[in-house]
């Protein structure tokens, strides 16, 4: 403990030994310039005989040797100096200080040598060496004075103190991926891995231009089909994924148990699009499945009604479409069970449509409320029931849509064991509304085929999830595991998710997905993101001055490891999230804040080489338009033969429906 008496007897010692230097520096001069001191008159016997036992001891023996004991003693004064601490003082002034001084201290010996009078050079000798050991003092002093502070002034936003250790291991597994990066600890730059548990669910976000997609989702797409997963991926720009898609699968299909086929829908390019029937009969085993599709096509041409769920006139045009679908279902046990012939039917006369609808037993329920409609005349109201549907739909009225829809080269069931596949759906920002709604439709068939027991790993990869309308995306993520199925979700925040979907399935994605990876974001996309990776212990330092004393104090506060203001200001390729684990695989450092390695030469020249998706059929002599011309003749003719049929039945002339 520091007390008073403690206080004042080391200022008794300072002063002690600090007199002894002085008085060892007077004898250095009063022996060396003796003669000078003597014709002052300022010598006496008494002194001499002094001097002359002094002497014996050998303190004189050479010139220095009193000069140096003067300023060892007068260095250990310094050592026990406290003086008031003043942030202003350098280390360069300490420097400069000590530096003269011990120049002019030592220097002055060779004025002793100059020619000039006696007196004069001792003068200039003493002036010389008092004025260097005043300027020694007087840095040792303030050398006492500075604040030393283990400070980094130049770390204004307090980075240093929110790094922390992270997974340097890399985590090998048949369900890993390993992204290779480098992080800030302190101040070393060392290398790590983001070891990432794929079937645990993986969300990634950030902004435009963060790097999500070629930082992320690229890697996790090449090393799944380097591991031999199954796979879908959403192409949310097309071709960026799709190439990247295809020439991995070129290269690594040999890896495969069971060959392995790559399939691609492009609504924009039916020559090297494959064809596929989203509501394939086979798939569709009763009319809740009618119903999930109707609803699916629906909402996705219609964002705003997934906010409006079970308003009369959303779910009425749901129920009509769901109605329609499960008619060509059990139509001739579904030879014209596709979309294309689900939008013709719509277009027909109401009282022919209700007719055809009513002849199936199971529909008479859903069908009943728009026929007392028609039969009261009650027309706003059915138009505005009807309409909403035909309007919606007519959208999807386009040649090149009806052909890929109404096709069979492939099935939605992509990790059968016996016919596994890589599929890529493509889709572009500006018609995303019309293609994302058919998107849509296949990715919910796609998801109910997929997630069952006994079939092959398989990833599945959602770029720019919020503009597709995907049902039970949750249970995917919260069931998938168990089905080796890796769910990876790609979004800029969480915003878009509450707009496009709600509240409550932003919150279930947050929460849901084992391991969460986030770029620049701002707003509650960083709180939350913040709040999950959660807090570490960091140092602080605090410095208090006043006129009397100046105390500096350390200590350690737990605080958020990534505060939502470093993860708003992440540059291109930085991101910051938290990884899952297994049983015997555990990772310690679960969290993370690394910038990935990438290299974009090595990328550009990989792109270079890349090989563009083939053209698989050839559509000349107007194939496209003539399916399209079909599909309407196709309708037209079996109405009129269902029609004719049912008047011709005296069993069925009830069901006729009258204006």
């Amino acid at each position: 403990m520091r007390t008073g008496e403690n206080e004042q007897g080391l200022r008794k010692i300072i002063d002690l030994t600090r007199l002894i230097s002085l008085a060892i520096l007077i004898l250095h001069f009063y022996y060396y310039c003796y003669a000078a001191f003597h014709a002052w008159q300022l010598t006496s016997d008494i002194t001499d005989r002094l001097l002359d036992n002094i002497t014996k001891t050998g303190l004189f023996s050479y010139f220095l040797k009193t000069k140096l004991i003067a300023l060892g003693f007068l260095g250990i004064t310094l050592l026990g100096a406290q003086g008031r601490k003043d942030q202003h003082i350098k280390y360069t002034t300490v420097v400069a200080y000590i530096s003269i001084g011990l120049v002019l201290y030592f220097i002055s010996y060779y004025v002793l040598l100059l020619t000039y009078d006696l007196q004069f050079r001792t003068c200039a000798y003493i002036g010389i060496t008092t004025c260097g050991y005043i300027l020694i003092l007087t840095g040792g002093t303030l050398l006492s004075r500075i604040i030393k502070l283990n400070i980094d002034r130049n770390d204004i936003f307090n980075r240093k103190s929110q790094t922390f250790p992270q997974e340097e291991r890399l985590m090998k597994g048949e369900f890993y991926i390993n992204i290779p990066a480098t992080y800030q600890l302190k101040d070393q730059v060392r290398k790590s891995y983001i070891n990432i548990n794929s079937v645990k669910g993986l969300l990634v976000a950030g902004q435009p231009g963060s790097g999500k997609s070629w930082f992320i989702l690229e890697e996790i797409i090449r090393q799944q089909i380097e591991k031999g997963y199954c796979l879908f991926i959403h192409d949310w720009k097309y071709p960026d994924l799709t190439t990247i898609a295809y020439n991995h699968y070129l290269k690594y299909r040999h890896r495969y148990k069971v060959p392995i086929r790559f399939n691609a829908i492009i609504p924009e390019d039916p020559a090297k699009s494959g064809r596929c029937n989203p509501l394939e009969p086979s798939t569709m085993t009763d009319i809740t499945d009618a119903a999930e599709s109707a609803r699916t096509i629906l909402y996705g041409l219609n964002r705003s009604w997934i906010q409006r769920n079970g308003d009369f006139f959303v779910e009425s045009p749901i129920i009509l479409l769901t109605a329609v679908i499960w008619y060509l279902r059990q139509y001739r046990n579904g030879e014209f069970c596709t979309l294309p012939h689900a939008i013709e039917l719509l277009q027909v006369d109401y009282a022919k449509l209700f007719t055809l609808i009513r002849s199936v037993p199971e529909l008479q329920i859903l069908i009943s409320p728009f026929i007392s409609a028609l039969e009261a005349g009650v027309m706003e109201q059915l138009e505005g029931q009807i309409a909403a549907a035909k309007i919606a739909m007519a959208r999807l009225s386009s040649p090149e849509l009806y052909f890929i829809l109404s096709g069979n080269d492939f099935s939605l069931d992509i990790n059968n064991p016996a016919a596994p596949q890589i599929l890529c759906m493509a889709n572009n920002p500006q018609k995303h509304i019309t293609y994302g709604a058919v998107l849509s439709l296949y990715i919910n068939r796609l998801i109910k085929q997929i997630n069952k027991k006994g079939k092959l790993k398989c990833g599945i990869n959602f770029e720019e999830f919020p503009t597709l309308t995907v049902q039970g995306v949750d249970a995917l993520v919260g069931t998938g595991r168990s089905n080796q199925i890796a769910t990876t979700i790609v979004i800029q925040n969480l915003d878009q998710v509450k707009k496009d979907y709600s509240r409550e399935m932003a919150d279930v994605l947050m929460n849901l997905c084992g391991n969460v990876i986030c770029g620049q974001v701002a707003g509650d996309t960083a709180r939350q993101m913040s709040d999950r990776v959660g807090r570490i212990m960091q140092d602080r330092a605090s410095t208090t001055i006043n006129s009397s004393d100046t105390s500096v104090n350390y200590s350690q506060q737990l605080d958020m490891a990534i505060p939502p203001s470093v993860i708003s200001n992440l540059s291109s390729g930085e991101f910051v999230g938290i990884v899952a684990d297994d049983p015997g695989q555990e990772i310690p450092q679960k969290v993370f804040h690394c910038k990935v390695t990438k290299d974009p030469r090595k990328a550009d020249q990989e792109r270079k080489l890349q090989k563009e998706l083939p053209v698989i059929r050839n559509l000349e002599n107007g194939v496209v338009y003539k399916n399209f011309m079909q599909i309407k003749d196709d309708v037209t003719d079996f109405v009129d033969a269902e029609i004719s049929r049912i008047m011709n039945d005296p069993m069925k002339a009830h069901l006729i429906v009258k204006r």
